[in-house]
């Protein structure tokens, strides 16, 4: 305990605030714990037996994943179908039917719970008995959007609810297009059923390719700007497909992920990927940059800016030095 004081001390923390830490982060494990103790309640780490193997491969996977359901499903084979919130009625007809589809063909649908593609993909799988994982963008004791609380239950129960946050964690707008990485990296390829060109759906197909799955659009009409994220998805590398069997035959195709659509296409489809916790990481410079100081720029309460350091930290953006913390490679 000695050692973690004086590691706080000298990323910048006063006495009290270091006082005050330890404090909650004791209290927040046993909050944790207590949580775990709940009925098909998880803490995965990454070292753990059941934490999925094909994201702990992943660049940028969760340390610690939250699960609520079967644990088991997160290392069965998965198949991702994202889309737009604000589908038509045929883009959501297709999600159902697609993931009723895969299920029946013995994969479980991975999706986020969203409203629109996302949670038609989720009913479709569970209409068909299937097995379904919903990634959320927020902590497993705070279901987002709140119409959908619901079909979280109906997925915990016949599936699996799964979080990188602490369950209590509300959601917060930079949640989401983090949590697209993990499903994408859950799954063996994603399948962007609808989307328009700003879409956020289409974070999630660039996460996949940087990954190494497979990433597969549904054409539409030119005619409407639904389908056009997807069109352009197409022009740059995705693969085509108009039914279950075409992606099937093309993932059960590869013996291997050598052959993969190249990262580098879909930088032209969205303008610049959102850097995890921006706010906090346009406050680090070459300097070192206290955590209280980091706080009280980007009015992030400090419990939470020392979780968001902690993640940037692992993936590489950032460094822990005397006096607090600076940009990786930049000090």
């Amino acid at each position: 305990m000695e050692s973690d004081e004086q590691t706080l001390s000298a990323i910048g923390l006063k006495p009290n605030q270091v006082s005050f830490i330890r404090r909650k982060s004791v209290e927040l494990a046993h909050k944790a714990m207590e949580w775990s103790n709940g009925a098909d309640n998880h803490i995965l780490i990454h070292q753990d037996e059941h934490y999925p193997p094909l994201l702990r491969e992943s660049k940028g996977c969760p340390p610690v994943l939250y699960v609520q359901g079967d644990v088991s499903l997160l290392s069965d084979q998965q198949i991702a179908m994202v889309g737009s919130r604000n589908a038509s009625t045929g883009g959501l007809e297709t999600a159902r039917s697609f993931a009723a589809e895969f299920v029946r063909y013995g994969y479980c649908v991975t999706s986020g719970l969203a409203l629109g593609i996302d949670g038609h993909a989720h009913q479709g799988a569970l209409d068909a008995c299937g097995k379904t994982i919903a990634v959320l963008g927020s902590g497993l004791g705070s279901i987002y959007p709140a119409r959908h609380r619901s079909l979280a239950q109906r997925v915990a129960q016949h599936g699996a609810l799964v979080s990188e946050h602490l369950p209590w964690i509300k959601p917060r707008a930079e949640h989401f297009p983090r949590r697209n990485r993990i499903v994408s990296g859950l799954s063996l390829g994603v399948v962007v059923v609808e989307a328009a060109e700003k879409s956020g759906s289409l974070i999630t197909a660039k996460y996949a390719a940087e990954q190494g799955r497979e990433v597969f659009a549904v054409p539409g009409s030119i005619r409407h700007a639904y389908h056009s994220g997807c069109h352009s998805l197409i022009r740059t590398g995705a693969c085509l497909v108009q039914s279950v069997e075409d992606v099937l035959c093309e993932i059960e195709s590869l013996s291997n992920w050598s052959k993969k659509v190249q990262p580098t296409l879909f930088d032209q489809v969205i303008d610049k990927e959102e850097l995890p916790f921006a706010d906090l990481l346009a406050n680090v410079g070459i300097e070192a940059t206290p955590v209280d100081i980091l706080a009280q720029k980007t009015h992030i309460p400090v419990q939470e800016v020392m979780q968001q350091l902690l993640e940037l930290e692992l993936s590489g953006h950032v460094v822990a030095v005397n006096g607090g913390y600076i940009l990786k490679g930049r000090g």
